[in-house]
């Protein structure tokens, strides 16, 4: 099975058998097998034109860059695809296999991006994930450095273990199966997970459909609303208040070097947007702060916090514990549209007293915030998310046991 089949050794995968489909990983057959006996490996096509001349709000062919996150879509276009998709790209100026991503519609190149372009058939989306992940494997302790890049000669002659039939050919079938069998446990995780967390209910109420239709429209105008013939008409107020007003004044946190920090369960948050700011899970007996807060970094970023935890001296603290979650996180983002607009740099860092003058714009009724107003929107956008996983997850569900009965 296959159309070509390169020199290769066979042997046992060793390793920990975990779960049932651990056990299938060692039961199979593995051989090595070289990427460039695989794959025709050329750099991508792409337009020599600035970015802002490629990239369109509107538009929907992928331009591939040496990005490690995202697929390496750096944004769409509007100009003609010039490489085929049903293909890997991978960037030839990193030090290993990170970049490496299957591309299943036809995209843009970029700079220093290889194209690999598959020699074998069958060839999917499938059998793609699992020859990134032997490639990933393969580089993730090589020799590869900072001086001595993953190029296209490197690629070409980069060795993987794939598994086999008894034949000695790659198993086509039993990675297509692999892939179907691994996403459906998946799925079946995140079905457990909305059930167990009382994710299940994504139908808008009357009240949540009219609100989400009154911000789309930037109804904002004076005035209530009012049931007619069970259509609600909205009119939404805003005004501005200041921060410290509302929740008192916002908590600096204290500086706790790397070096001092004790490993432990308490998340420790800094300024940045990896991992949400989280910079660690410390044991150290420093002041926690509560659940349903918000946190404002050096850089005015702000971010809603359900859970207990720490935080250093670039975090501003504001104390919105008392509103309902949905509103709290409601005010979390007009506190960001307000904070993070580019003023704050490390030349110049956002602290707690920057908070307590900030000023944000939110929804009144009788001249206070509609505290209610931000918790119905809230709702129903989780509403609105939580219908799209759930689609999402039965229509996988679907396809997998669509793919496995025609296996069996």
């Amino acid at each position: 099975m296959g159309s070509e089949q390169p020199s290769k050794t066979t042997r046992r995968k060793p390793g920990k058998v975990d779960t049932p489909l651990s056990e299938k990983l060692q039961r199979v057959e593995w051989g090595e097998f070289r990427i460039g006996d695989l794959f025709e490996i050329n750099p991508t096509k792409y337009y020599r034109l600035r970015n802002e001349e490629i990239i369109s709000k509107s538009g929907e062919v992928p331009l591939i860059s040496n990005s490690s996150t995202n697929n390496g879509v750096m944004g769409f276009s509007n100009l003609e695809a010039n490489n085929e998709g049903n293909s890997i790209t991978c960037s030839d100026t990193t030090i290993g296999a990170d970049t490496m991503f299957y591309q299943e519609k036809d995209f843009i190149g970029y700079s220093h991006i290889q194209h690999l372009v598959p020699k074998i058939k069958p060839f999917n989306k499938a059998i793609a994930s699992i020859i990134i992940s032997a490639c990933r494997v393969s580089t993730s302790n090589s020799k590869y450095d900072y001086g001595n890049k993953f190029n296209r000669k490197a690629m070409n002659n980069t060795k993987i273990h794939l598994p086999t039939t008894q034949n000695g050919e790659i198993d086509f079938e039993f990675m297509e199966n692999f892939i179907a069998e691994l996403e459906a446990e998946r799925v079946a995780k995140l079905e457990n997970y909305l059930v167990e967390n009382g994710f299940t209910d994504y139908v808008l109420t009357d009240e949540e459909k009219a609100i989400l239709e009154a911000f789309r429209n930037d109804k904002i105008l004076r005035g209530g609303g009012e049931l007619i013939d069970n259509q609600q008409f909205i009119n939404i107020e805003w005004d501005w208040f200041n921060l410290e007003k509302l929740f008192g004044k916002s908590t600096r946190g204290r500086r706790l070097k790397s070096d001092d920090r004790v490993s432990g369960s308490l998340p420790f948050v800094t300024a940045g947007e990896t991992d949400e700011g989280i910079s660690a899970f410390i044991g150290n007996d420093v002041v926690v702060f509560s659940e349903n807060t918000t946190t404002i970094d050096m850089f005015g970023s702000a971010k809603y916090r359900n859970y207990k935890y720490g935080g250093d001296d670039h975090i501003a603290v504001v104390h919105t514990e008392h509103l309902p979650k949905f509103a709290a996180i409601f005010v979390t983002t007009a506190i960001h549209k307000s904070s993070y607009t580019g003023q704050f740099h490390y030349g110049r860092n956002f602290y707690a007293k920057d908070a307590d003058e900030l000023s944000i714009s939110l929804p009144v009724k009788n001249n206070v915030p509609d505290y209610e107003t931000m918790e119905t929107l809230i709702s129903a956008i989780q509403k609105l998310v939580i219908k799209e996983v759930v689609h999402y997850a039965d229509s996988k569900i679907a396809a997998t046991k669509t793919l496995i009965n025609k296996k069996t």
